[in-house]
């Protein structure tokens, strides 16, 4: 299932959409992971998507859903909560407990409120019930997207005492900023999303270069080397840390 994913992610990789996140001359469209057994369902919801320019790809069962999910590179999860193999809960309350914040939206037949309770107080960010219409479930990924990584009305992104603007590719201190490469800001922009949790290298490469490029450790170490000068001439209270075999965190000092 992974060859599969990372093929079809690759083959996808230049193409560019409406719904999106613009930076500089390029569109980077939102990658949607879909953890749902039905496959009828998830076949026909993934190709509304795709046709809204969202990147989509499926899992079919709970495991191999959470080893997906695990990998960091995708901007938002729907999330259904009767899977074969680990049930929907299990696999949220896995991915908070390793630190994955990646935005879920639950999509489940069950619609009892205490269900809803479970869902959102395992970690969830929002809910849909079964059937649910597509405009509707557009709207809440719009809804959940614009609350990640603290969105600023502007588009900008904010984390301690620094903004993010992903479409100029400036980063700023008060009136002080620098300019950025497109990859240093959509770098940037990934650490801010999930600030506090350490991400790998390999989700880097795949979140910022694309499985199929040739980027290595070191391409990573250069661009973050690059962001820190750029915090430390901003003389900003945000770090990016190394922690040792496992990766890069965000933090504040």
């Amino acid at each position: 299932m992974r060859e599969k994913i990372d093929a079809a992610r690759a083959l996808r990789a230049e193409q560019c959409g409406a719904n999106a996140i613009r930076r500089g001359d390029c569109i980077q469209k939102l990658k949607i992971l879909m953890v749902e057994d039905e496959r009828y369902l998830a076949e026909a919801v993934a190709r509304i998507l795709e046709k809204n320019n969202y990147d989509v790809d499926l899992s079919f069962d709970g495991e191999d859903g959470l080893d997906n999910a695990l990998s960091g590179v995708y901007d938002m999860i729907l999330l259904d909560i009767m899977l074969p193999g680990m049930d929907g809960i299990t696999l949220l309350k896995r991915l908070r407990e390793d630190g994955v914040s990646t935005p879920v939206i639950l999509l489940t037949a069950k619609g009892e409120t205490e269900d809803k309770v479970l869902g959102l107080d395992s970690g969830a960010d929002d809910y849909l019930p079964k059937p649910f219409k597509t405009e509707e479930l557009l709207a809440r990924i719009r809804a959940v997207s614009r609350r990640k990584g603290e969105l600023l009305p502007e588009g900008m992104l904010a984390f301690g005492d620094i903004e993010l603007d992903p479409g100029k590719l400036t980063l700023s201190k008060g009136r002080r900023s620098y300019n950025l490469t497109l990859k240093e800001s959509r770098l940037l922009e990934y650490l801010i999303a999930n600030k506090g949790t350490s991400l790998s290298v390999d989700s880097i490469i795949g979140k910022i270069w694309g499985y199929d490029s040739d980027a290595e450790d070191n391409h990573v170490q250069v661009y973050i080397s690059f962001l820190r000068k750029k915090l430390a001439g901003l003389d900003s209270c945000v770090k990016i840390k190394n922690i040792r075999n496992v990766g890069y965190v965000l933090v504040l000092e």
